[in-house]
């Protein structure tokens, strides 16, 4: 397992917030966060990145605690994708580019050019890599935000609602390229997604958040009629599309 969460317990000012969550996560997996907003999704991710540091538990990565770790190396191991970045006045290019930064000693190498080089003909944005950022549409600059995080070379990417305020059509494109990479390199993703089906249709594995719980674990065997409708205090009904379960809700 490349990432491992033992028994993380935090609280805000005395509120607990997440409650004994253990989970793992294998190389080139991509585990999708579900629950109601107010579940913890948010907060684990900025746990797991050590951006909050829990009262209790342990998170390992390649076996090493990062409250152990450095902020310089856990940005080589782990990259983060928040829920809004800032469109500075950078090209795409730059912008990719600081993904390197962990890597950058003096100035920028060939190697550093290289691989921003590639990230871009992956993420198919060699023709905007000029233009300034401010400059895309949200499909595009959600890509350039995703393309940096890949430039840190990561062996873990944490995203949160990296779809947000997508049409479908990029929502899809965006999450199918991040499942080819994150096969391709062997990148454990972790995803916190607000659009059940999206997830069901790109995910390895779920976590069914609630309260700040694990509510349940595992593969499309766990979205099920009874869980979803715990987890999201609402009635729907499962629908199977050439054995993809479908969620829709009703009232």
């Amino acid at each position: 397992m490349i990432l491992e969460l033992k028994n993380i317990e935090f609280s805000y000012n005395g509120s607990p917030v997440l409650k004994g969550i253990k989970f793992a996560v294998k190389k080139g997996e991509i585990v999708s966060i579900l629950g109601v907003n107010g579940a913890g999704k948010s907060t684990l991710l900025k746990c797991i990145n050590g951006i909050l540091k829990p009262q209790k538990g342990e998170i390992l990565i390649n076996r090493k605690n990062i409250n152990r770790t450095s902020r310089a190396e856990i940005a080589k191991t782990l990259a983060f994708v928040p829920q809004r970045s800032d469109q500075s006045f950078i090209t795409v290019f730059d912008a990719v580019l600081l993904g390197r930064k962990p890597y950058i000693k003096w100035e920028v190498t060939k190697n550093d050019i290289e691989i921003t080089e590639k990230i871009l003909s992956i993420l198919e944005l060699e023709n905007l890599s000029l233009r300034y950022i401010n400059e895309l549409s949200g499909g595009e600059f959600q890509k350039v935000v995703i393309a940096r995080a890949l430039a840190q070379q990561p062996k873990v990417i944490l995203l949160d609602e990296p779809t947000n305020n997508l049409d479908p059509k990029n929502q899809f494109e965006v999450m199918n390229i991040l499942k080819e990479v994150s096969k391709r390199e062997g990148i454990a993703s972790v995803i916190v997604m607000h659009n059940i089906n999206l997830a069901v249709r790109l995910s390895d594995r779920f976590i069914l958040l609630r309260e700040g719980k694990v509510f349940a674990e595992g593969g499309l065997e766990i979205i099920t009629k009874d869980n979803i409708e715990k987890l999201y205090e609402m009635n729907v009904t499962i629908e199977n599309t050439k054995g993809i379960p479908f969620v829709l809700p009703f009232t």
